[in-house]
């Protein structure tokens, strides 16, 4: 294994298994499982997993939702910085995504107008990473739990990536959907960004041959053809621009759910309209930036979201590839 150059040093305030707190669904015996399996396997403190009655529809009420966030909030220990959210179900709570409403509560300047600009996020490209206790955001990821072998896999391909610096690709798409394409403006950019230190392929179709060893892939596409042939190393990330990737279930675009099944460990998506505001979805060099230098998943996603409201994170947050030590 060839070791990754290290851009710069991972800050001791990274997250820990002892600052994420695991949320499951008291409603859901499969969420529950894949919970405990995830507490025992990532020596998260028993603590810090808490049960909370959320039924199994896809989006929440407001209303309903904002109790159920304050008492899972005060079960939690105060170390909690951020959250695993163990089910498929629900995935949004009215037009913000679970992940979102989770970490900062919900309110409509988040989400409306869907196609216009939205509340700002406070942790954008920023440092460290505690930030319950400085902004007030409990920063959430989405494991989705509706498969339990499925989420099995994906934490058990979080573990492996751990410490384990692969010399993957990443790979730039640009496609014909000229709505869905407009990221790749910045591709130029980040592979100059990142050429000293991971490989980069920019392609201006999608491979129909089989893609090896990524790291990363990011394209832009209501539904990603050659995802079959894209073989991803374990915290491999991967998204795909466009309006409702965030959609787990019965949505009318490929689901941000499907990346994980092809083997990345963490992917995004929207739940509802975004429009294509580059700030609503993962600003690449940001998001790879963070990565590498040794932060988890779901720190590096957060911190390359500028408005995240209606945005899903999904994966296993606590997968870092590029640790320059272990927590």
């Amino acid at each position: 294994m060839i070791a990754v150059a290290s851009i710069g040093c991972a800050n001791a305030e990274t997250l820990s298994a002892e600052r994420l707190g695991v949320l499951y669904n008291l409603d859901d015996a499969s969420s529950q499982e894949v919970a405990f399996y995830y507490a025992a396997h990532r020596a998260i403190p028993k603590s810090n997993v808490v049960g909370v009655h959320l039924g199994g529809e896809n989006i929440l009420a407001p209303g309903v939702f904002a109790p159920l966030r304050l008492r899972a909030l005060d079960q939690l220990p105060a170390s909690v910085q951020s959250l695993a959210l163990v089910w498929s179900r629900p995935f949004a709570v009215g037009c913000m995504s679970i992940t979102s409403a989770f970490a900062a509560g919900y309110r409509s300047a988040f989400c409306e107008p869907g196609c216009g600009l939205t509340a700002p996020n406070p942790l954008f490209d920023s440092e460290g990473w505690l930030p319950a206790d400085t902004v007030g955001w409990w920063p959430a990821m989405l494991i989705p739990s509706d498969d339990a072998a499925a989420a099995r896999a994906l934490i058990e391909l979080g573990i492996a990536a751990e410490g384990s610096n692969p010399r993957g690709t990443v790979y730039l798409v640009r496609t014909r959907d000229a709505a869905r394409n407009v990221r790749s403006e910045t591709y130029s950019e980040t592979e100059s960004e990142l050429k000293n230190h991971l490989p980069v392929v920019e392609m201006d179709d999608p491979s129909e041959r089989d893609v090896a060893g990524a790291i990363g892939y990011f394209t832009g596409a209501a539904r990603v053809d050659e995802i079959s042939h894209i073989h991803f190393l374990p915290g491999a990330i991967a998204d795909h621009l466009t309006s409702t990737g965030g959609v787990l279930t019965g949505g009318k675009q490929m689901s941000a759910a499907a990346w994980l099944k092809q083997g990345a460990t963490a992917s995004y998506g929207n739940v509802s309209e975004p429009c294509n505001h580059l700030e609503k979805f993962p600003n690449i060099s940001v998001l790879l930036h963070h990565y590498l230098r040794g932060e988890t998943v779901i720190e590096a996603y957060w911190k390359s979201v500028a408005m995240p409201g209606q945005g899903l994170f999904i994966g296993e947050p606590l997968a870092r590839p590029y640790a320059t030590h272990r927590q």
